[in-house]
C-alpha cells in the first residue's frame, strides 16, 4: 500500500537556499521563519554541503523541497530517490526527459517510504530556455507544446506533479485536472530583474494560473530584509 503524501497546504512559497556553503544557507535560513515559508536544496548547495544540511535544515523546523532533477537509468534513479525519501524530505524531483520507465521506477522507490512520503514532482522545460534554445538543442517544438507532453507522461507515470514555468501552469491545469500539483520557479515581483530566467511572472499571477507552490529565490535572499520580502508575496497571494 502506498503512503499518502501531505495535502497542498501552506506555507506555498519556497525559498530557494542558492549558497555556496553550509554556513552561508544556515546563516539566512536562520533569518526565515518555518512556519512562514520551506526552503528548497539545490545543486550548488547539496554537492557543497552534502546530506547533512537536509538535516540541519529540518532540526531548524524547515520542509525542505530537494531539487536536485535526477536523469539516470531507471535504477540509479530509483535509489537516489529512496536515498532522498530516507533524509525526510518534504519534495524531490526527477527530470521527466528521463522517460517513463525512469519516472516509474522513481515512483515505485519511494512507495515504501516511511510515515507521509515525499511529494515527487518531474522537471519539464527548465524556465532558463526559451523556444529558440529548444530548438538549439533538438526540440522541435515550443516550450509549450514540450511541456505539456513531460508532464502528460509524468501524470500517466504516477508522479504528483510538475515543475513548470507559470506560463504553462494554466493549461497544465486545464488539462491535468485541479489536484496534480504545479510548483512555479521564475517568480519575480513586478519590475524586478529576471536574472537568467527567461519564462518568468509574478507571484499572483502564478497562483491564479493555477501554481500550487512557487519558488523565489534572489527576490528574497538576496533583499535587505527576507522577511520583509517574504511578507510581501505572502500577501499577494493572500497568504497571511
Amino acid at each position: 500500500m502506498h503512503n499518502e503524501i501531505a495535502p497542498v497546504s501552506a506555507p506555498r512559497i519556497i525559498v530557494a537556499l542558492d549558497f555556496p556553503s553550509q554556513v552561508d544557507a544556515l546563516d539566512f535560513a536562520d533569518r526565515l521563519v518555518p512556519t512562514q515559508c520551506r526552503v528548497k536544496v539545490g545543486l550548488e548547495l547539496f554537492t557543497a554541503a552534502g546530506p547533512q544540511i537536509v538535516e540541519a535544515l529540518r532540526q531548524r523546523g524547515f520542509e525542505v523541497f530537494l531539487d536536485l532533477k535526477f536523469h539516470d537509468i531507471p535504477n540509479t534513479v530509483a535509489q537516489a530517490c529512496r536515498s532522498a525519501a530516507d533524509l525526510g524530505v518534504w519534495m524531490l524531483n526527477v527530470h521527466t526527459l528521463g522517460g517513463p520507465r525512469m519516472l516509474s521506477a522513481a515512483r515505485e522507490a519511494i512507495a515504501a517510504a516511511h510515515g507521509t512520503r515525499p511529494l515527487l514532482t518531474g522537471v519539464t522545460i527548465l524556465t532558463s530556455h526559451d523556444d529558440a534554445e529548444l530548438v538549439d538543442i533538438g526540440l522541435a517544438e515550443d516550450a509549450a507544446h514540450n511541456v505539456t507532453r513531460l508532464a502528460s507522461q509524468a501524470q500517466a507515470t504516477g508522479l504528483d506533479g510538475v515543475v513548470c514555468s507559470a506560463n504553462e501552469a494554466a493549461m497544465l491545469r486545464d488539462s491535468l485536472g485541479p489536484e496534480f500539483v504545479l510548483v512555479t520557479p521564475g517568480i519575480r515581483p513586478q519590475g524586478a530583474a529576471v536574472g537568467d530566467q527567461r519564462r518568468v511572472t509574478t507571484a499572483g499571477a502564478a497562483v491564479a494560473a493555477g501554481a500550487h507552490y512557487l519558488v523565489v529565490g534572489r527576490p528574497i535572499t538576496q533583499a535587505d530584509e527576507p522577511m520583509t520580502a517574504l511578507a510581501a508575496l505572502r500577501a499577494e497571494i493572500g497568504e497571511d
